[in-house]
């Protein structure tokens, strides 16, 4: 007669569920912020003193949040470590050298993401990468935009916020005059700046529109769309930031274009590109439901 523990079936060592290896996690990921300290500290210092890089700090916390969410995922995933990841981990490195020795730091914090990159491929291969694709991608927010790329881009951008102050002040009978990003009134001028540029609110907003996509709508193809119309949306909000600046300043105050008042009103600005956002997914959301439903009756 058959027992119990006969009846059962027997568990295979490939049936048990596979374990994270934390111990090798631990000293991987201390390893990474020995090497990279210097670099790390300095990157810290820049988000807490330069206020186009201050999203910096929500940037790891919201991937690493993220990541924390897929813990079973991970877990239930078969690890694969790559021989591949050191060679990617020594690139990094090399990269890391050679942007100290050049003294680039785009170069250097750019070499802690990939040395990351190649970590965990040595850790878990493709399938641990891939499950961690997304956090990985909004990393990058967290690395200010280089010289040479951060001058191209704001400069055409002070450019375009002039342009459209000019013709909305212009439109409500202010008189202006326009030379380059800086915009002649009668009581004073107003300058354009870098930090005028909208490239603050671009950055910061092209972030939390994939973080929102991520949490509020499961189609992969809503957070490339959202990413794309947040490009438009910033330039725009920035520009009539710049316009209503010297609308307030020349019929209520011209204290209003500075100090306090001129960064509650970059914050009122993002606010209201934050809500223009939204009313885009919901557009898209509603323009996919109409193509689902004609699809549906053909």
């Amino acid at each position: 007669m058959a027992t119990i523990a006969d009846q059962l079936p027997e568990t295979s060592p490939s049936a048990k569920k596979p374990e994270i290896p934390w111990i090798a996690v631990g000293w991987f990921a201390a390893l990474l912020v020995l090497v990279y300290f210097p670099v790390l500290r300095h990157l810290l210092e820049q988000w807490a003193t330069d206020e186009d890089a201050g999203h910096g700090f929500f940037v790891p916390l919201v991937a690493g949040y993220i990541a924390w969410q897929r813990r079973e995922q991970l877990q239930s995933m078969a690890w694969k470590p790559s021989k591949w990841g050191f060679v990617i981990m020594f690139y990094g490195a090399l990269q890391g050298l050679i942007g100290f020795l050049g003294a680039e730091l785009f170069l250097q914090r750019s070499a802690i993401l990939i040395t990351l990159v190649g970590m965990l491929f040595a850790l878990g291969g493709t399938p641990l990468v891939r499950g961690l694709a997304f956090p990985l991608l909004l990393l990058p927010f967290m690395i200010p935009l280089p010289a040479v790329i951060y001058n191209q881009i704001t400069f055409p951008l002070q450019l375009f916020a002039s342009q459209v102050a000019e013709m909305v002040l212009g439109f409500v009978g202010i008189p202006v005059l326009r030379d380059g990003n800086v915009l002649e009134l009668a009581s004073q001028k107003l300058s354009v700046v870098e930090a005028c540029s909208g490239i603050r609110s671009l950055m910061s907003l092209t972030f939390l529109s994939l973080v929102y996509a991520y949490f509020f709508d499961k189609k992969v193809w809503m957070r490339w769309a959202l990413l794309i119309g947040t490009v438009p949306i910033a330039i725009l909000a920035n520009a009539g930031r710049v316009a209503i600046t010297g609308i307030l300043s020349e019929t209520v105050s011209p204290d209003l274009a500075h100090g306090f008042f001129h960064s509650l009103e970059g914050w009122i600005i993002f606010l209201i590109a934050f809500v223009m956002l939204l009313g885009l997914h919901a557009a898209l959301n509603w323009a996919y439901g109409v193509r689902q439903k004609v699809k549906a009756q053909q």
